[in-house]
């Protein structure tokens, strides 16, 4: 109950943060839940530049892992529960638990995949979109980085400070309404 609680309180200080409008919790017994069901709290904000999600209009990023997942424990990302979703500049990342959302909360930038889940060797080495694969990752100086799949985080990987470089260079000149197309 207490974590519920503090949970509550963090959801609350950021939605007064950004600004956002919320829907009024539900209250039940000493406990306060958010009145949807399956979004924990809306943070708010609008998507700097295009978020991978399955198809276009869609909202649930990171293919619904729980972005926490990868920087705690033993590090393996596991995917999220619709029941523990944070919404984030307009798409939903759901959490394996309701610490993990929690802590999601508290510094949502930490935690969000590089380059809005998309692939980080594509958008670096050729400036393009293409989707990443939750699975295929690696954490550079705290920053969450994915790759299409193995053999492309092998061409990644011996020259990741300089896609890194070139990534960040590209990925502002997309538009956030942009989608990956095959």
């Amino acid at each position: 109950m207490r974590k519920s609680i503090l949970f509550a309180a963090v959801a609350s200080l950021a939605l007064a943060a950004c600004g956002g409008a919320a829907e009024a919790p539900a209250e039940t017994g000493s406990e306060t839940v958010a009145a949807a069901e399956s979004t924990v709290t809306d943070l708010g904000g609008t998507p700097s530049g295009p978020v991978f999600t399955e198809n276009q209009g869609d909202t649930l990023a990171l293919s619904g892992y729980d972005a926490v997942s990868y920087f705690v424990g033993d590090g393996v990302p596991v995917e999220g529960s619709e029941e523990f979703t944070v919404k984030y500049q307009g798409y939903d990342y759901r959490f394996a638990s309701e610490d993990n959302a929690s802590t999601f909360a508290a510094d949502p930038a930490k935690y969000v995949p590089a380059y809005g889940g998309y692939c980080a060797w594509a958008i670096g080495a050729n400036n393009a979109l293409a989707p990443g694969d939750p699975n295929v990752y690696e954490i550079v100086d705290g920053t969450l980085y994915l790759n299409f799949n193995e053999d492309v985080q092998k061409r990644w990987e011996p020259k990741k400070d300089e896609f890194i470089k070139q990534g960040d260079e590209n990925y502002p000149t997309h538009d956030a309404s942009e989608h990956y197309k095959a």
